[in-house]
């Protein structure tokens, strides 16, 4: 979402689009930051370091909920989980909802493994638990650690809508954290680039915002994810992310000032700039 605590110097002389008092609330996936700071920015006017400030969101799940309930107005937002669409049908508040850019589901692995390229039926092979070791697919001899996302993120909405369609994947690597009442409570481990592990992430966040030393891609069905690669639809799992807001929105609203802008050839230059793969 998009708080303010107060307006900077602008960075350009051209009059706004929006002022800040009267831009909407905007929210939307962990992937979509820099896309809403860069938006944030060029609407408004203010520099990118206080747009950067200033935008913060509550990841897939929440930001749908939120938009359903009326507390945001627009979305820059993935794909809603399985469970999240039915608590969406269960409020009943009708989304205009408008594919925007496209990213991809890619798969990652320490750096040091020899093992460059997997099949899609290998990954579901992998997440299935029919293949266990690394020395199935070419790699080492050692078990394989397969970690997954939390159900509602938009990561897993992706795994699970564009490689296991109709498998059920195996119980996730778990651990113990302590919750606020001091007890330990399990939950789904994070992906921590052992010899031994696979995880998976959406290709923006993996290549601009994770950004950890000593992982890497593996090509699936022999290519590679890249900039190139997601544009032209030669690799394979791919998904678009969306613009959405409730259909019942005031055509003269800021909201869809914003919306008209967004998919404008200014908007689709914004996209672009923050580094994102457009649509259009």
């Amino acid at each position: 979402m998009l708080a303010f605590a107060g307006c900077g110097e602008q960075a350009n002389t051209e009059p706004p689009l929006l002022t800040v008092d009267e831009y909407p609330v905007v929210d939307g996936s962990t992937a979509n930051l820099p896309m809403m700071a860069k938006i944030l920015e060029r609407t408004t006017g203010i520099t990118a370091e206080e747009a950067e400030r200033n935008t913060t969101c509550n990841k897939t799940s929440g930001a749908w909920l939120e938009l359903a309930e009326g507390r945001s107005d627009l979305l820059l937002v993935y794909e809603a989980s399985e469970g999240t669409k039915a608590q969406l049908a269960e409020i009943g508040t009708e989304l205009d909802i408008t594919p925007l850019g496209r990213d991809a589901l890619v798969f990652i692995v320490n750096e040091d493994n020899p093992v460059q390229s997997l099949t899609r039926q290998q990954l579901v092979d992998i997440y299935t638990g029919k293949i266990t070791n690394w020395s199935e697919v070419g790699g080492n001899d050692q078990p394989i650690q397969a970690f997954q996302r939390p159900e509602a993120s938009g990561s897993q909405s992706l795994f699970m809508k564009l490689l296991m369609t109709d498998e059920e994947p195996m119980d996730a690597p778990t651990e113990y954290r302590p919750s606020a009442m001091g007890d330990l409570i399990e939950i789904l481990a994070e992906y921590n680039n052992s010899a031994d592990a696979i995880g998976y992430s959406v290709f923006y966040y993996a290549s601009y915002m994770y950004q950890k030393p000593g992982l890497r891609f593996v090509a699936v069905d022999g290519v590679m994810p890249s900039d190139e690669t997601i544009a032209d639809g030669s690799y394979p799992l791919l998904n678009e992310y969306y613009l959405a807001v409730r259909a019942d929105e005031d055509p003269d609203s800021p909201t869809m000032k914003l919306r008209e802008w967004i998919l404008s050839d200014a908007g689709t230059q914004a996209i672009k700039d923050a580094g994102y793969i457009p649509l259009n």
